[in-house]
């Protein structure tokens, strides 16, 4: 571990990516201290005489949305529940796929060939599209936008863990370990998983900016996060008929998500090279 972080180090795109992570996730855990006013709150001064959003002031730091409402505190609320959307639906998400890309890749066989080729018919399938038919049919919540965005991205998943199951698999160590009577629970915990979390951890990083993008979508899409709960993408829905007039209404929350999204994508790069043998030749 600390060999990793070493190396971490050394990488000045990723440390930022981390301060960026970091202090977006202590603003949106800390909403309730930092925000200066409730997300739900309508100001009467918060509109102009013709009653359209304020843009950015010494009193609303990032302007007014079209109800009057701080955009900053709705801003901050709403990463909240962006981001615990984009936490649970890529641990889900992960969960799922390893599960199965595990079992598939150990077992083979029909079971294993019915389970890859579930998968296969799953990545036919756009997975827009198919967020978008679950969240119309389900009750929308956090909760449900988390478990729709797991059910429809674990796919990615499944099919790198089924390849490097196999690989493993087939190695001398877990042969050995299989002569020696040790059953297929034994080998999967204790000389297949443990060879797959460098991955894992990758692929969980590089997961939660997908997650929060997708959410995004789904929200700027009308179904997602409902109002009066904010979030990132509904910000951008509730607003996109001010584009022209009110363009901070969908620059900052854009910006947001843009910022977040890339941060998490150079961490998992930036993860992806450190774990990586030949790269750490390389790097010395």
């Amino acid at each position: 571990m600390n060999d990793l972080w070493k190396r971490l180090r050394r990488d000045i795109p990723a440390m930022i990516s981390l301060g960026v992570i970091g202090a977006v996730v202590i603003l949106a855990l800390g909403a309730p201290l930092f925000a200066p006013y409730e997300p739900t709150q309508q100001f009467a001064d918060g509109l102009s005489d013709f009653g359209t959003p304020l843009p950015p002031n010494e009193r609303y730091w990032l302007g007014t949305d079209l109800l009057g409402r701080d955009l900053l505190s709705r801003l901050l609320f709403g990463g909240r529940n962006s981001l615990l959307i984009g936490l649970l639906a890529n641990g889900a998400s992960l969960l799922i796929g390893t599960l199965l890309g595990v079992v598939a890749g150990y077992v083979q066989g029909r079971a294993g060939n019915a389970i890859m080729r579930f998968t296969d018919l799953m990545m036919a399938i756009p997975a827009l599209l198919l967020a978008i038919a679950l969240a119309a049919i389900l009750e929308r919540s956090v909760w449900i936008v988390a478990l729709v965005i797991a059910l429809v991205n674990w796919v990615q998943v499944a099919r790198v863990v089924y390849t490097e199951t196999v690989g493993l698999a087939a190695r001398d160590f877990v042969r050995a370990a299989q002569a020696l009577g040790a059953g297929p629970p034994s080998v999967l915990m204790r000389h297949i998983l443990p060879h797959l979390l460098p991955t894992l951890l990758v692929y969980g990083t590089l997961g939660i900016s997908t997650t929060v993008m997708l959410e995004a979508m789904l929200s700027f899409l009308g179904v997602g996060v409902q109002p009066p709960h904010p979030s990132w993408g509904g910000i951008i829905f509730d607003s996109q008929s001010y584009l022209m007039n009110a363009p901070w209404l969908v620059f900052f929350p854009g910006a947001v998500i843009l910022a977040v999204a890339l941060s998490f994508n150079l961490v998992g790069d930036a993860l992806r090279d450190a774990l990586d043998p030949l790269q750490r030749r390389r790097l010395g």
